[in-house]
């Protein structure tokens, strides 16, 4: 008897451990520096425009004090129309100028800026869109209330970026259209398609969510960008990758169905995660082009689905 209950216990500890474990990498995995970040693009794509741009660095404070690192990239052929950029897990404001680069061309001034835990900001523990969320928000306010000249602001955002710009939409931001790349709908099966990719149980993704809630406040399934979407009006265009494993395309497909206003969703044969972009960039730069001469010449009803 006494044997079986050390066996019970040690079991139960490893499982806790193992838990534990997952937690770390799922809310505080590795995050890049601006210089690996930068390293990568440099590697990938023509990265040279961007050092031909005028840029401004700033800070903005956050709802609850923590402080986010900004830069603007001003349009060299002027305009007053402006894209809030938002960069997925584990990167930083660099990696998200593959997009800057088409919106740059489109005409738009472009607001990048470090999410919470990344980058040049603090290190903090990831929240999947609840804590990112009011900082996109206050990103928002201080976008419209720094640049007077604004007469369009589009949001854009990749993975973790896209969740966080699909939950800001519960606050009904002065925003006049959302782009959502790879974004995932509730994270909690995500993480269970990871457990279940490295060939583990998949009751360890909640024993995470379990010590998620212990260090955040939050159970992973609380993580829910879908749920903001019942009573959203700003129009949406989905992207997703045909192929993206991490992040199957039926997320965007499910938040297309939930959002009460405009959207599209647009798949990329052959693309993984975050590689839409990659795999056909005139494509890409085309939906999105047409999505938002659609937005702007008002074809479309908002609640149109």
């Amino acid at each position: 008897m006494i044997i079986a209950i050390i066996v019970i216990a040690a079991v139960l500890v490893i499982i806790a451990a193992a838990g534990y474990l997952l937690s770390n990498f799922v809310l505080c995995g590795k995050r890049q520096t601006l210089e690996e970040a930068r390293a990568w693009q440099e590697n990938h794509y023509d990265f040279s425009f961007y050092d031909k741009l005028e840029k401004t660095d700033y800070t903005v404070t956050s709802y609850d004090g923590y402080v986010l690192n900004v830069e603007f990239l001003k349009n060299p052929n002027g305009g007053n129309k402006y894209m809030l950029i938002t960069h997925g897990l584990t990167d930083n404001r660099f990696g998200m100028m593959k997009y800057a680069q088409i919106f740059l061309e489109l005409g738009y001034n472009i607001i990048v800026y470090d999410v919470r835990g990344h980058g040049l900001n603090e290190r903090a523990l990831c929240t999947y869109s609840i804590r990112e969320r009011k900082d996109l928000m206050a990103m928002i306010r201080d976008s419209r209330g720094r640049y007077p000249d604004m007469e369009e602001l589009g949001l854009h955002g990749e993975s973790l970026g896209a969740a966080t710009t699909i939950a800001v939409l519960e606050e009904k931001p002065p925003v006049d259209f959302a782009i959502a790349d790879c974004g995932f709908a509730e994270i909690l099966p995500v993480v269970k398609g990871l457990v279940k990719n490295m060939h583990m149980p998949a009751f360890l993704g909640d024993v995470a969510s379990v010590w998620a809630k212990i260090r955040t406040g939050w159970w992973l399934q609380d993580m829910r960008p879908i749920d903001s979407l019942e009573e959203n009006e700003i129009p949406i265009l989905f992207i997703h990758g045909e192929t993206d494993m991490l992040i199957p395309p039926e997320h965007s497909e499910r938040m297309k169905e939930a959002t009460k206003g405009y959207a599209e969703v647009e798949v990329f044969p052959g693309a993984g995660h975050a590689s839409c972009v990659f795999a056909d960039g005139e494509r890409y730069e085309k939906n999105v082009k047409d999505f938002i001469l659609q937005v702007e010449s008002g074809r479309h009803s908002s609640t149109e689905n």
